[in-house]
């Protein structure tokens, strides 16, 4: 009778023992308002994301292998959520996505890389600079210009879905790299509390001041020499090679501002301790994040 009774109590405990399963649903979505009117300073550049071990949502053999499975819209439990957002005209959905994982500490818990939103690839480059701005020299002469003709950047103006990549064998330096409009890392994981650390990049095309920096002194000399040759063959007196150029009394030479448009990086780096069953949510003033984590069986 004992015995029975142990294996009653074996067989009522046995869930207890298994791994525990977590549902992670999440909305990402932007503000529908212009990144230059945001009273926030913003860095000018920002340190790309670590993606190293970021898994693509669309590579199915590595998400199985570290116990990931993306769950089906009929599973969503915030469809009310996203469709307010939809609704309203101060933001937009970038992503509505749930997936399942293990109960797992922060060291081997899934990163899971997250891309969404419009493509500029056609239009900007990777650093942001826009192609426009950076067309190939039509003429042979412009091959010669110093590197630094392209300009420096001296202010910013705005200082006052797609799910996953398609390609699955690039590796974290190309992630980082993508154009997408939303782009970066979420990790969930169990340190005796739930904890999220979300770090995202919205993009948005933005406006900036930059000097033309053409070599002004070198211009200015040269153009005192020819003015001393021309003087000197006019006079007879042949060409002095050695002769000192004095520029301290020439006209002041005017600052060529050009402003042109670039692709800025709007970043969300937050950490969050959660409770299961709870919504969460996370934002800055241009990126919102609402989350829920379910445990499954509960």
């Amino acid at each position: 009778m004992k015995k029975l009774i142990y294996l009653l109590l074996l067989a009522v405990s046995w869930p207890s023992f298994a791994a525990r399963q977590f549902d992670v649903e999440v909305i990402l979505f932007k503000r529908n308002i212009n990144p230059e009117q945001v009273n926030e300073s913003w860095p000018k550049q920002l340190k790309k994301i670590d993606m190293q071990g970021a898994l693509s949502l669309e590579d199915t053999a590595a998400l199985k292998a570290k116990g990931v499975t993306i769950l089906p819209a009929s599973q969503y439990a915030l469809d009310a959520q996203y469709n307010k957002l939809k609704k309203h005209a101060g933001f937009t959905p970038l992503a509505h996505i749930a997936w399942r994982q293990g109960d797992q500490n922060q060291a081997n818990a899934p990163k899971l890389y997250i891309t969404a939103g419009r493509d500029f690839s056609e239009q900007f480059l990777p650093d942001g600079r826009s192609k426009k701005n950076v067309e190939q020299p039509k003429n042979a002469d412009s091959l010669n210009t110093n590197t630094n003709n392209a300009g420096i950047t001296i202010t910013a103006d705005n200082n006052p879905p797609r799910l996953s990549d398609s390609n699955n064998d690039v590796d974290a330096n190309t992630r980082s790299d993508s154009l997408y409009q939303l782009n970066g890392m979420l990790q969930v994981y169990v340190q005796h509390y739930l904890f999220l650390d979300a770090n995202l990049d919205l993009r948005e095309p933005s406006r900036r001041e930059v000097i033309m920096t053409k070599p002004l002194l070198e211009s200015i000399v040269n153009e005192q020499n020819a003015i001393n040759v021309e003087s000197d063959t006019a006079t007879g007196n042949g060409i002095d090679v050695n002769s000192n150029v004095q520029i301290g009394h020439l006209q002041e030479v005017k600052k060529n501002i050009k402003v042109e448009e670039f692709l800025k990086p709007y970043r969300l780096s937050q950490q969050r301790r959660m409770r299961s069953g709870e919504i969460h949510y996370l934002d800055n003033p241009l990126l919102g994040v609402i989350i829920q984590v379910r445990r499954v069986g509960s």
